[in-house]
């Protein structure tokens, strides 16, 4: 008995000891452009293990683009994080884009696939936040559709293991319509298939509602029930126009209010955190998410997040 005690006594604290305890199977990875961060010792004490990158979907065709995002990918993998390439627009202008053809989309975005492919990266995304006027897909679910055809085919063609978000979509009004016309134009097969929705949930997150992310995954499920939801654009709004001036405290506050949100829809599928963005803009920007000022201090959106990380998966 003396000889067991001991054990026994190591077998309670193991139970009792905060990081004996399940985690909340939804993984928490950061999405930022910049690669500074990976040698950054508050990045790394929050030992994330995925990022998300957006790419213009022509960029294999522009030197610059093709070598940032090379340059991010070999960095990202040579810490040992898993990539999610993201296809974007080249031009962000408000209604002002190129929407490609299918055959354009075909050739250029093919190439980019199988060049990332040989680089490692295992997980892509259709069409970045295609719902929004900043992107050529706003007005068009349809070819959204068509896009995510031709994104599986490329990517699931070769790796049947890698991942595909076959639609990513904001938070706004209309949104609902979007999906709609979106999934009614995939053939059963392709709905089937159609098991990642990407949401960006900075609305509901920073005016701490539900409304939209419930209203997501109500309208992925009716299509798709076994459908996951990954937030891959999310965070708390540091300074965005009039309605959010610039605050650390509220942006921190709304992180924690990110977290409850995933966690109140765990059991609806939602799987992944993509928290936008490591690095923030400052205070005379247009936008800034970041968990830390420009010149990388940690701000109170950093404290936030890692008040939280140890309850979730990497």
């Amino acid at each position: 008995m003396r000889r067991l005690l001991p054990l026994v006594v190591l077998l309670l604290l193991a139970v009792a000891s905060p990081a004996a305890q399940a985690r909340l199977p939804i993984r928490v990875g950061i999405g930022d452009q910049g690669t500074a961060m990976f040698d950054q010792p508050a990045f790394q004490r929050a030992k994330f293990e995925r990022v998300r990158y957006f790419i213009p979907w022509n960029a294999m065709d522009d030197d610059a683009q093709r070598l940032a995002a090379r340059t991010y990918v070999e960095t990202a993998r040579a810490h040992g994080f898993q990539v999610l390439l993201h296809i974007s627009t080249d031009d962000f202008t408000s209604k002002r884009a190129h929407l490609p053809s299918v055959a354009e989309y075909h050739a250029e975005v093919g190439r980019l696939v199988r060049y990332f492919r040989g680089l490692g990266v295992r997980e892509f995304g259709t069409w970045n936040e295609a719902n929004h006027a900043s992107q050529p897909t706003y007005r068009s679910p349809t070819r959204a559709a068509q896009f995510f055809e031709e994104m599986y085919r490329m990517v699931k063609g070769s790796c049947a293991s890698c991942g595909v978000v076959a639609l990513d979509v904001l938070d706004q009004t209309g949104v609902e319509r979007y999906m709609t016309t979106f999934f009614a134009h995939l053939s059963p097969t392709f709905r089937k298939r159609a098991t990642i929705v990407g949401l960006h949930n900075y609305g509901d997150v920073n005016r701490l509602r539900t409304v939209f992310t419930r209203n997501v995954i109500h309208i992925t499920h009716r299509y798709n029930t076994s459908a996951k939801i990954w937030f891959t654009e999310t965070g708390g709004l540091v300074e965005f126009g009039a309605d959010f001036p610039c605050n650390t405290t509220r942006a921190a506050n709304r992180i924690t209010y990110m977290f409850s949100l995933a966690k109140t829809y765990r059991t609806a599928g939602v799987a992944r955190i993509y928290v936008y963005n490591w690095t923030g803009a400052g205070c005379d920007a247009r936008f800034d998410a970041g968990l830390t000022a420009p010149d990388g201090t940690p701000r109170k959106g950093y404290d936030a997040l890692r008040a939280q990380l140890g309850n979730y998966e990497r």
